[in-house]
């Protein structure tokens, strides 16, 4: 048996955040991983894809300016775009492994399974721990239709060797619209199946709808409240069906529909430990129904996005709870969410259905920044703000924003909004102009 004051399950970046936290209090910890380590955010999520967007987006900002100064469009090299992928991703997990053990932080690597003594198995090591954090995060959903066995997932499409000329996405959430976005760059006939006529659900409707439309504008066949029943192979391609009745041939099928938490084989039940289909339960201390074991990021079942920097605020959140007796519940700040494109959506905050609730506390200013100088410049084709400002202080408190420069406007309401920042804070700010940081102060 192996000692230790805390064994984190899971070795991706909640995980390791605690880890060196923990470890930085003088903690022997130990972290276990079965997979890759680093988990799948640099492996085979978040960081590859954003790597394969850089050239999508850049083509989308190309395309706005052919005409407008520039003569042409780039085109996508995708295996040469792989290969820059590849080269991030196959240091990722001997450079994570590395750290750790240049820290001291001991590691193995195997599955594991918890027994009834409280123990946890690995391979064939047994470790026993006064605390335990589970941080295994999520996998690929696979639907259960006929053919499911068919089906691929985001893993294997950011390692596609050669991209099919035609492929299908079943859902149109995060994953699907930015997988969408990727292969319609880069040449592929693509065919987006939600289930229902409201995709990304979490987002203001209106936006999400100019979002479609675009997706539809590039081309994208974009096919919303039916489902995909069976698939099947044709020669060297897959033949797909909808519930509406609808047949087609395709490359290749992907399911892009959600996630699930990985739990299964670690034998939560043996230590009494609770879980939903959303994964495990814990309290506002992020401790499970077993008062040694806590749970950290996509793993957990909580309201607050699954997204990685979310995992890494949890992660040393834990590392000061663990050693701290009477530490508050974890207090989330605001959190931005992006899906990537070249037209990106994008929200913080107080949301538009939150506020339509509420209309004596919020008001929404639904801003066309098109002819806005900072968009005007780019040719933005489509740019659109809705701001949420509390009535009563005058304060911006939510925002969502589709545009090709999403991701950086939100970022800027983020730190707004973080640090209550009214307009009289935003005027006494001088910003590099023109930038779109610089538009802050219009907002209100």
């Amino acid at each position: 048996m192996k000692e230790f004051d805390v064994v984190v399950i899971g070795g991706g970046p909640g995980g390791l955040a605690a880890a060196y936290g923990l470890h930085a209090h003088g903690l022997r910890v130990a972290v276990v991983e079965k997979d890759l380590w680093g988990g799948t955010c640099p492996n085979r999520g978040c960081d590859p894809k954003k790597i394969l967007m850089a050239a999508v987006e850049t083509q989308g900002h190309s395309e706005a300016l052919l005409n407008h100064g520039l003569t042409s469009v780039p085109q996508i090299d995708w295996q040469a775009l792989m290969a820059a992928k590849r080269a991030y991703t196959k240091t990722i997990p001997g450079g994570t492994k590395g750290g750790l053990d240049a820290a001291g932080i001991a590691t193995f690597h195997g599955d594991a399974s918890f027994n009834g003594d409280g123990s946890l198995t690995v391979g064939e090591d047994r470790l026993n721990a006064a605390n335990w954090i589970i941080a295994t995060g999520q996998e690929p959903l696979l639907p259960e239709i006929k053919g499911q066995e068919w089906l691929r997932t985001s893993n294997e499409f950011l390692d596609l060797d050669q991209l099919p000329e035609d492929i299908t996405l079943m859902g149109a959430g995060y994953v699907g619209v930015e997988l969408a976005a990727i292969a319609n760059a880069a040449g592929s006939r693509v065919h987006l199946i939600h289930h229902s006529d409201r995709p990304l659900r979490a987002f203001d409707g209106d936006l999400v709808k100019d979002l479609m439309d675009r997706l539809r504008a590039e081309g994208v066949d974009v096919q919303l409240d039916t489902e995909i029943n069976a698939v099947s192979p044709a020669d060297d391609q897959y033949s797909v069906t909808t519930t509406a009745g609808d047949t087609w041939t395709t490359g290749m099928v992907f399911a892009t529909a959600g996630r699930t938490p990985v739990v299964a084989g670690l034998h939560l039940d043996r230590v009494n430990v609770v879980t939903t289909r959303h994964g495990v339960t814990v309290d506002g201390n992020l401790r499970t129904t077993n008062n040694h074991i806590f749970a950290l990021g996509d793993v957990v079942d909580r309201p607050q996005p699954k997204l990685t920097p979310v995992a890494g605020f949890e992660g040393r959140y834990l590392s000061d709870t663990i050693t701290t007796c009477d530490s508050p519940a974890i207090d989330y700040p605001v959190i931005p969410s992006v899906v990537y494109g070249k037209t990106q959506l994008a929200q913080v905050g107080v949301t538009t259905a939150s506020a339509a609730q509420h209309p004596d506390d919020f008001r929404v200013n639904d801003l066309d920044l098109t002819h806005w100088y900072s968009y005007q410049r780019i040719q933005d084709p489509h740019a659109r703000i809705k701001v949420i400002i509390n009535k009563s202080t005058n304060h911006i408190v939510g925002a969502a924003v589709i545009s090709s420069e999403a991701e950086q406007l939100i970022n800027y309401l983020d730190f707004v909004i973080q640090n209550h920042m009214g307009p009289a804070d935003i005027g006494q700010s001088i910003m590099a102009y023109p930038t779109l940081a610089s538009d802050l102060t219009y907002f209100n």
